[in-house]
């Protein structure tokens, strides 16, 4: 295995080179595709810019662009699955990479991304671990309407989704391989609204080369809304989801599922105060059982400016349903969908099924480029009748034959260093208090991680 110091020399040295040859600072965004390169089409360029823009004609809309990114993350945990699968210490190296080519040309644009994904030292790794090399994206948009107040887009091809707050739709940015979906997609964008209409099969990672086919076994669909500069509340979300499943697995349903979602979004995300409160509600059927589902959850930070380091702190609960009564005809258990995998802290270990979670935090700016962040997670079962599940559905302990709430409490420091817009390194902590739950339903005892995660984009 490649040292890991060595590994983040080399980051740090590429990081420096790419920074002292950028003339101007290019922001990456979250989805790569939404990153803008226009800003250099009129500018000097040296060697970096020539391959972030690449003029294509003497036509301003005709241009390509070449980026990707790599990041390396080890981590060191202590009794996986609170002791059940390993008592002992055990380290392993992730590394993913991505790189994608962009051209515009005029009405159509087309993006294209490779993802290797690799795992080294990690004992059975699973294939959102370790998929050697296959193509992440590859569609097509045709513009209907393009201008600077409108848009009418449609995209088809295989690619990447996420909306809102991350909840139920992610590019799983924590795990190793990111998620995308083979889609049809149209969008239309007008002033301070956007609305998209999706249809799609979720990609089902394989180890291997070239070999994530078209998934026939699951189906994902649904409109989402966004209108920003509301009165009183800034800003709203509404959407509907449709998932269908060939087979689903839960605590007190295994079969073929069929599940709607709507719901409802208030956030503000700009100045001292910031929140984020959201409802959904979910019904269907799954093997001849009906589907009443739904979650609640609230955010809400202050940030203190004229105080040194400027803390911020905040609260965020959240209750989500769990099956009511084991061997009816019903289904309560919350399907959190496509969510984004770390999804309480970076190893997660819980995913967001039968819960009850109050989440206290704090974080502060110890200089430009240094912060450092406390997340504390308290966790019970919102139902006695159900067990607890993973962030990707997999059931983890059934609830059948416990009547213990509790299942503990999570508390997770983050120290987060930005050495430029290329570079940047997170050292992640965790420490997991089993509680009465994991303690009866299996072995219980607490679980510890450490992560150092490095991350080079270009």
């Amino acid at each position: 295995m490649k040292s890991p110091l060595n590994i983040f020399r080399l980051l740090l040295l590429l990081g420096f080179i790419y920074s002292a040859n950028a003339q101007q600072n290019p922001v990456f965004q979250k989805l790569r595709y939404d990153d803008d390169v226009t800003y250099l089409k009129d500018s000097a360029k040296n060697w970096y810019e020539k391959i972030k823009y690449i003029p294509l004609s003497q036509n301003s809309k005709y241009y390509a662009s070449i980026g990707g990114e790599a990041r390396w993350q080890y981590t060191y945990t202590v009794n996986d699955k609170w002791g059940d699968e390993s008592d002992e210490g055990d380290g392993y190296l992730l590394s993913r990479y991505l790189l994608h080519a962009d051209a515009h040309l005029g009405a159509f644009r087309t993006f294209v991304e490779l993802q290797s994904s690799l795992a080294n030292s990690k004992i059975d790794p699973s294939p959102v671990d370790e998929n050697q090399l296959d193509f992440h994206q590859a569609f097509l948009d045709i513009d209907f309407i393009k201008n600077e107040n409108e848009r009418l887009t449609l995209r088809s091809g295989r690619q990447e989704m996420s909306y809102g707050s991350q909840r139920l739709i992610a590019v799983r940015e924590g795990p190793n391989s990111r998620l995308a979906f083979d889609a049809v997609k149209l969008f239309y964008k007008k002033n301070n609204w956007q609305t998209d209409a999706f249809f799609t099969h979720p990609i089902a990672n394989k180890p291997g080369t070239f070999n994530d086919r078209f998934n026939e076994n699951a189906q994902f669909w649904g409109s989402y809304t966004v209108i920003h500069k509301v009165p009183f509340i800034q800003n709203i979300d509404l959407y509907y989801l449709g998932l269908w499943k060939s087979r689903a697995v839960f605590d007190d349903a295994i079969g073929e599922e069929n599940r709607q979602s709507i719901g409802t979004r208030i956030w503000k995300n700009k100045g001292n105060w910031k929140y984020d409160f959201e409802g959904l509600y979910q019904f269907g059927n799954i093997n001849q059982k009906t589907i009443s589902a739904w979650t609640l959850s609230s955010f809400a930070c202050y940030t203190f400016e004229n105080i040194k380091f400027s803390p911020e702190i905040g609260l965020k609960t959240e209750i989500i349903s769990g099956d009511k009564n084991a061997d009816d005809n019903h289904l309560q258990t919350f399907n959190p969908l496509y969510p984004r995998g770390a999804y309480f802290g970076l190893v997660a270990l819980i995913g967001p099924s039968n819960l009850i979670d109050i989440h206290p935090s704090i974080s502060l700016n110890l200089n430009e480029k240094l912060a450092l962040g406390f997340d504390y997670d308290i966790f019970w079962r919102q139902t006695l009748s159900d067990g607890i599940y993973a962030p990707n559905m997999q059931l983890l302990y059934s609830g059948k034959d416990t009547t213990e709430r509790f299942i503990g409490s999570q508390l997770i420091s983050n120290l987060d260093y930005t050495a430029n817009n290329f570079l940047s390194f997170t050292l992640e902590t965790g420490w997991f208090n089993a509680g009465s739950f994991l303690k009866e339903v299996g072995t219980g005892k607490d679980y510890y991680y450490a992560a150092l995660t490095a991350q080079f984009k270009f």
